[in-house]
């Protein structure tokens, strides 16, 4: 079993990805969301309730080296490839989520 970082650093930040979606959950813009949450209060350290979706990435202490990383973990989860400028251009969990559900028409299914 492989051994988790437990330091991390934010390169450790958003290294899982799909795998961690509860049992072959629907691609949603809520899973979208939570997977973000979970994966930042690791990140930071502190409980996932304390986490601010509307907060900027900035704030929780993630830099531009940290932002490309993270767009390119999210390709994994949702399986697309993806800008490097992402979390630039959507700043928060909250913007992020909400275009990726609508970019890849995750809003559209009823």
């Amino acid at each position: 079993m492989p051994q988790e970082n437990k330091s991390g650093g934010l390169f450790g930040f958003f290294r899982k990805s799909r795998k961690e979606v509860e049992n072959n959950e629907p691609l949603s813009e809520e899973v979208i969301r939570q997977w973000l949450v979970k994966r930042l209060a690791r990140q930071v350290k502190i409980d996932p309730n304390e986490i601010d979706t509307s907060k900027s990435f900035e704030l929780y202490g993630l830099d531009s080296i940290a932002a490309v990383r993270v767009s390119g973990d999210l390709e994994k989860l949702v399986e697309q490839r993806l800008s490097p400028a992402l979390l630039f251009e959507y700043p928060n969990i909250d913007e992020l989520s909400a275009h990726l559900a609508t970019e890849l028409g995750l809003n559209a299914i009823a």
